[in-house]
């Protein structure tokens, strides 16, 4: 509820005028931000997860560079087979999609084919830099941690 004396913005003006000035403020930073990616280069970052409601699998992508962290992109991956030729024809996707020359490292998770992926996107793009997300091998770690016995029984 708005204070007395204040009218808020009609349906009109939330979905006309208003949200047209917030898309062209949006356009405008992702122009900013993208002009940044030739003086600095991008990290493309991938990380993969299932909506529980729908069953479907996703992909999310996100770019990194000085100027802050943006999403890029979502893939449907549901029902496909994800061994590393599906995960090389993907990531080589989206590495063309925000352009190549810009690209200078890829983030994936620890999944074994990504693994793979890595040294077949490097030895394709001798300039791109691949590399496990260190959170997730953390995670990893710790749950291998958390099955030892003395471990276990502590926790």
């Amino acid at each position: 509820r708005a204070r007395p004396g204040v009218k808020p913005p009609t349906a009109y003006e939330l979905s006309g005028p208003i949200l047209d000035e917030e898309v062209e403020e949006v356009r405008k930073w992702i122009e900013e931000y993208k002009q940044s990616w030739s003086r600095s280069g991008i990290t493309l970052m991938s990380d993969g997860w299932l909506n529980k409601v729908s069953k479907k699998e996703f992909i999310n992508f996100l770019i990194d560079s000085p100027k802050g962290t943006a999403f890029s992109s979502s893939k449907d991956v549901s029902g496909m087979k994800k061994d590393a030729n599906f995960y090389v024809r993907l990531y080589d996707q989206i590495v063309q999609e925000v352009g190549d020359k810009h690209v200078v490292k890829f983030i994936t998770d620890n999944a074994r084919a990504c693994v793979s992926v890595g040294s077949k996107l490097m030895d394709k793009r001798k300039h791109l830099e691949w590399m496990l997300c260190a959170a997730h091998s953390i995670d990893l770690r710790l749950e291998e941690i958390g099955e030892i016995k003395i471990v276990k029984e502590t926790l």
